[in-house]
């Protein structure tokens, strides 16, 4: 196994140990065994005649990262003693595993379908039915949401199994999508084409995807950007993350019928992306990371504007949240109702603020820093709650962080000083792999990249936050009312598309 101390990395292939699956299991075991350790990446890579696995694992608390990788031929179809029996977090990695590539693991405990491969025979819709879990009793009933909901949201299948209004176990199926996101990065050459395939992958995180693809392409390349660059992805990815978590406390707001909440935050969101609309002409931040540099560098004329509008939506944001926390009927419905413990956040290996918020203490900015991070001493905030009130806290927490964090990185740099163009045409290394992290606002992003002897991409694997998370949105209503359903989904606010790729 491969230790290695910078995020993003890249190393040779040829470079990357071989581990025999009984060696690598005792290895991931290891690993594994320390509570500050997680796996980011568990998947699969077909070359030749062979399936390459790599599998890296972050160590939280002592900030490196660890490579592993084994090899199987592809035929016969491999079969090998799965890892989630020792560590719950890597069933959805070797669920999607199978489900691509026909792996199977002996002793998987809930080998389903992650998404369904519709090129694929065996996962036919038509053909196949999801086989949820059930539970039988007197009293015992089950409801089906979806997966078309009202309104614009995307579509996912939720069924609850309940005893009268409480519920038992909730079992989420997504997958509706089919995107084909990943293979898109293989079909498309152009780093233009690139860049908006990457801020498209989940809408309200075009910055936060962005930035993991730049970094990528970067070290595949050899590229270094202006001095100024990363300051201002930073800057852009923060106030990304203040936009959403100042929305999504609206949100929250809507669904107990706080109303003055809801207006109040809908109205500081607005000033917020309209302010990143205003730097780039959109209000998500579509365009504004590229790779290589940037089309629009930060202006002394935009930073007024920044500052002051940062000023009054932290000013207004503190008031509103005041009233909010301070008001009990508003607690009522967010204390103690959705609790995630530390434990489970830890066994199904939750990231982000469904993580810090359950007092797991897991962060990229903090833990693998990245672009202006790397020169700060960030410090991740955690609650250990783990309920709507510490979900709906720590955003109010996090958009305090981040309006300081942009007004440091806007003291400290000359941005008009050294502007830096996109780059588009550029010749990767060859024989490579390559990984990417970063920290959108819902947590942990990935984007990883093999390479072939010409340095053309012949995989390329994403990871939303989402991918993690969706297991706490169903841990997070066991023995709650039914109706406190939406509350407690908005309260983590997972993707759709971020999970269906």
């Amino acid at each position: 196994m491969l230790i290695l101390n910078t995020n993003p990395f890249i190393v040779p292939l040829a470079d990357i140990p071989l581990l025999g699956y009984p060696e690598f299991m005792d290895n991931i075991n290891l690993l594994m065994a320390d509570e500050g350790c997680h796996c980011v990446t568990y998947h699969a890579v077909p070359l030749g005649a062979a399936l390459r696995f790599f599998c890296c694992i972050a160590s939280d608390s002592d900030h490196f990262l660890v490579l592993l990788s084994h090899e199987q031929q592809s035929s016969p179809i491999p079969v090998l003693d799965s890892l989630t029996v020792s560590h719950p977090s890597f069933h959805l990695y070797e669920r999607e595993i199978s489900e691509q590539y026909g792996v199977k693991f002996t002793g998987h405990p809930w080998m389903k379908p992650v998404r369904y491969q519709m090129s694929d025979v065996r996962y036919q819709i038509s053909d196949i039915r999801y086989p949820f879990f059930s539970i039988e009793g007197e009293g015992i009933h089950e409801v089906g949401v979806g997966p078309i909901h009202a309104g614009i949201i995307e579509p996912g299948y939720f069924r609850f199994c309940c005893n009268g209004e409480k519920v038992l176990h909730l079992e989420i199926q997504l997958g509706f999508q089919h995107r084909g996101i990943e293979s898109l990065f293989l079909q498309k050459h152009s780093g233009i084409q690139r860049a908006v395939l990457a801020e498209s992958i989940s809408g309200d995180t075009a910055v936060g995807h962005s930035i993991a693809h730049a970094q990528l392409l970067e070290i595949l390349a050899g590229i270094t950007p202006a001095a100024v660059v990363p300051s201002e992805r930073i800057i852009a990815l923060e106030l990304e993350r203040i936009a959403v978590h100042i929305g999504d406390t609206a949100a929250l707001c809507t669904d107990i019928a706080y109303q003055f909440g809801q207006v109040v935050n809908e109205a500081l969101r607005t000033i917020v992306i309209n302010t990143t609309q205003s730097w780039c002409g959109n209000r998500f931040g579509k365009g504004l990371v590229r790779t290589g540099g940037g089309h629009y560098p930060l202006s002394g004329g935009f930073i007024k504007i920044l500052l002051s509008n940062l000023e009054e939506v932290e000013k207004r944001f503190g008031q509103i949240t005041h009233e909010m926390f301070t008001n009990p009927s508003v607690l009522s419905r967010f204390e103690g109702i959705g609790k995630i413990n530390a434990r489970q956040a830890g066994m199904i290996g939750a990231v982000g603020m469904a993580a810090r918020s359950s007092g797991v203490k897991r962060d990229i900015r903090w833990s693998h820093p990245f672009q202006a991070f790397t020169d700060s001493d960030y410090e991740p905030g955690t609650l250990h709650q783990g309920d709507v009130w510490a979900r709906a806290m720590l955003r109010k927490q996090e958009v305090e962080k981040s309006i300081q964090l942009i007004r440091g990185l806007l003291s400290i740099n000359d941005f008009e000083r050294d502007p830096a163009q996109p780059l588009y045409e550029f010749k990767l290394q060859h024989s490579s792999f390559a990984l990417s992290l970063a920290e959108g606002w819902r947590g942990e992003i990935m984007h990883s990249a093999v390479t072939d002897q010409d340095g053309k991409i012949i995989h390329y694997k994403v990871k939303d936050p989402s991918f993690h998370n969706w297991m706490s949105l169903a841990l997070a209503v066991r023995n709650q009312e039914i109706s406190d359903f939406p509350l407690c989904n908005k309260s983590f606010n997972l993707s759709y598309c971020g999970h269906d790729l």
